[in-house]
C-alpha cells in the first residue's frame, strides 16, 4: 500500500504545478479592472433584488399593507374630516403615500443588521472596491420596492376617486420627489442597523422615531386645525414639507418653498447619517 500511495503521490507532483511557477503566472497576469464605484452600488443593489425574487414575501409590505392603509383611512376618516371619501381621497392620498414609503424605509436597516449577523459583512469588507458600495446598494434595492408601493397606492387611488390634477406630469414629479427623499432618509436606518446588536431592537427604535414624524404631520389634516404649540412642531416637521409638496406637485402647483425644504431635509440626512454609517461600517 505504501509503494503505490508513494507513486500516486510522484505521479500528482509531475502533473502539479509548483508553488513558483503558479505565482509567476498569477504576477504575469494582468488583474481585472476594479469596478467603479456605480458598478459596484448597481451589484449590491442587484443583490438586493434577487433576495426579493428568493423571498416574495418581503414585497408584502410595498403592497399589501398600502392597500390596507389607504382603504382604511379613506373610509374610516372621510365622511368624518371632509364630508364625502371622493373629497378626502383628494387630499389624504399624496400625504399617505409619503406616511407609507417612509415607514418601509426603516427594513433597510433591519437588512443589514441581518446580513451583519450572518457575517456577509466581513466578507464585503474583504473586497477590493468602493467601500460605501454595499450600503449604496441596499438603499438602491429599496428604492425600486418604495416605487412600486407608490404604484399600488396611485393605482387604488384612482379606483376609489382620486383624480390628480397635475396630471402624469404632477404625479411624476411627486414620486421622483418621494423616492429622493426616502432614499436618503434610508440612510438613518443603516446607521442604526450598523449600531444595533438585534433587529428586534432596529425595528424598535425605528418605530419610535417614524410614528411620531408621519402622525404629527399634515398627512391626515390641516394643522390650522391643532393647538398652538403642535402646529410649530408640524409646521417644521420634514414629513409635513414632504406631504405639502408632493400633494401640491400632483395638484399640478409648483411649490417652490416646500420642495426646498425636502431636498435639504434630503441633503442633510446623507450628510449626517451617511457620514456616521460609513464610520460605523469602517470599525465594525
Amino acid at each position: 500500500m505504501s509503494t503505490v500511495a508513494t507513486k500516486e503521490a510522484a505521479d500528482i507532483a509531475l502533473v502539479a504545478p509548483k508553488a513558483e511557477d503558479l505565482a509567476a503566472l498569477l504576477v504575469a497576469k494582468d488583474r481585472p479592472p476594479r469596478p467603479s464605484a456605480l458598478s459596484a452600488s448597481l451589484t449590491f443593489g442587484w443583490r438586493a433584488m434577487l433576495k426579493i425574487k428568493h423571498v416574495p414575501e418581503q414585497l408584502f409590505d410595498v403592497t399589501a399593507f398600502p392597500i390596507m392603509m389607504v382603504l382604511m383611512y379613506t373610509y374610516l376618516f372621510g365622511g368624518a374630516l371632509a364630508g364625502s371619501v371622493d373629497a378626502y381621497i383628494q387630499f389624504l392620498l399624496p400625504g399617505i403615500l409619503v406616511m407609507s414609503v417612509v415607514m418601509i424605509t426603516m427594513y433597510t436597516g433591519v437588512a443589514i443588521n441581518t446580513d451583519i449577523d450572518k457575517g456577509v459583512f466581513d466578507r464585503f469588507r474583504t473586497l477590493p472596491i468602493w467601500r460605501p458600495a454595499p450600503m449604496v446598494g441596499y438603499l438602491l434595492g429599496d428604492v425600486v420596492r418604495y416605487f412600486i408601493a407608490s404604484v399600488v397606492m396611485l393605482t387604488v387611488g384612482v379606483v376609489i376617486g382620486y383624480r390628480p390634477e397635475g396630471g402624469v406630469v404632477g404625479i411624476l414629479l411627486g414620486v421622483a420627489l418621494l423616492m429622493v427623499f426616502s432614499f436618503a432618509f434610508s440612510w438613518v436606518w443603516t446607521m442604526f442597523g450598523l449600531l444595533l446588536r438585534t433587529e428586534k431592537s432596529v425595528m424598535g427604535v425605528s418605530m419610535m422615531v417614524i410614528f411620531p414624524l408621519t402622525f404629527l404631520s399634515n398627512v391626515f389634516v390641516d394643522p390650522r386645525t391643532m393647538p398652538g404649540w403642535l402646529q410649530a412642531f408640524v409646521n417644521n416637521s420634514p414629513v409635513t414639507h414632504l406631504a405639502t409638496a408632493v400633494r401640491e406637485l400632483m395638484a399640478g402647483n409648483w411649490p417652490t418653498a416646500d420642495t426646498a425644504w425636502s431636498l435639504g431635509w434630503s441633503a442633510v440626512f446623507v450628510v449626517v447619517f451617511g457620514a456616521a454609517t460609513m464610520r460605523l461600517y469602517n470599525r465594525k
